[in-house]
């Protein structure tokens, strides 16, 4: 039996004191308004009206029920009103993904380009790897990410791709240093640091591949992501690290006596990243925190849209293990 539906009849005959005018409040025929009326009354075991040929009075036990049937009408009123705000992004919560490489200023502007034109929806952001965010996409643990390409993205809608060129970090007495543009060439000899492969498997392999078709084998890869850690390693070993200009790490930003960033001749390497969601999760809130992600990275990171701008399968070039 539909409750609330059957409540929106006792209330409204209950008002009316009148089987007709009621039916026509309701937009309904009067037959089947008694027919909800008495099997209303079956089910509460409670007789609602007493009815003549001339007039439907309530009863005392209908009286008793009525306040509390009006209560319960305005908190299903309630319910669909919150129901709507959250299918229309006014309110909720959205769990959100972002990778470790997004600097600080873009998830500042993701942020608060969001929350000013959704002001009810809190946001819960999680910094995920790729394959992290992936997983708990699959599993619905997670609403919308930012992810890397290449990789599998079966069951999910993409936004626009966007492109970020990688430059290289390295110690600024290295030769390729003074540089104005470094070819991958001439970093042969030094060890590459790199995200961890399980992050981003595809990803990986595709960089290591282009580096070698653009004669740089690394004389072996270190894995780290922290800017702290990463620079560590750059000046504790003859290592380099592929970055994007906006994800310098800001002792880099500001000037590092010791490390430098060049960007890469020919502009050979490159992260392409979008915002992902679920197939069949595209609400108002998904929407706007892809469209929110991507505007906030096109105003703040060194990113330009990618071609095509729509839902592809981006694969890697190869597979290249070391």
């Amino acid at each position: 039996m539909d409750l609330i539906r059957h409540l929106e009849c006792f209330v409204a005959v209950a008002e009316e004191s009148h089987f007709g005018r009621a039916a026509e409040r309701l937009g309904m025929a009067q037959p089947p308004l008694s027919q909800r009326i008495q099997r209303l009354e079956r089910e509460l075991g409670v007789r609602l009206f007493e009815r003549t040929s001339r007039q439907v009075t309530i009863t005392k036990g209908g009286s008793l029920l009525l306040s509390e049937a009006r209560e319960l009408l305005a908190r299903s009123e309630a319910l669909r009103a919150t129901a709507r705000r959250v299918r229309d992004g006014e309110s909720g919560l959205l769990r959100a993904g972002l990778p470790p490489d997004v600097a600080g200023e873009a998830v500042a502007a993701i942020l608060a380009e969001f929350r000013r034109e959704h002001p009810g929806v809190e946001v819960e952001l999680h910094e995920l790897s790729t394959a992290q965010q992936l997983a708990q996409l699959a599993a619905h643990d997670l609403d919308v990410g930012l992810i890397h390409h290449p990789c599998d993205v079966t069951g999910l809608e993409l936004g626009p791709v966007l492109r970020r060129e990688l430059g290289v970090l390295l110690p600024r007495d290295a030769t390729a240093a003074a540089l104005s543009e470094v070819p991958l060439a001439s970093l042969s000899g030094y060890e590459l640091i790199l995200f961890p492969r399980a992050a981003a498997p595809a990803l990986h392999d595709d960089v290591l591949t282009t580096c070698a078709r653009n004669g740089f084998t690394p004389a072996a890869v270190r894995h780290g992501q922290g800017a702290s850690f990463v620079r560590g390693l750059i000046l504790s070993s003859q290592a380099v690290a592929l970055s994007p200009r906006d994800a310098q790490g800001p002792a880099v930003a500001a000037g590092d006596a010791e490390v430098v960033w060049r960007p890469l001749a020919g502009a050979p390497l490159a992260w392409r990243q979008s915002v992902a969601w679920p197939q069949g999760r595209s609400d108002t809130a998904v929407g706007a925190f892809a469209e929110a992600a991507t505007r906030a990275l096109l105003d703040t990171a060194a990113v330009s849209p990618d071609v095509p701008a729509r839902a592809v399968h981006l694969r890697p070039a190869a597979e290249f293990w070391v």
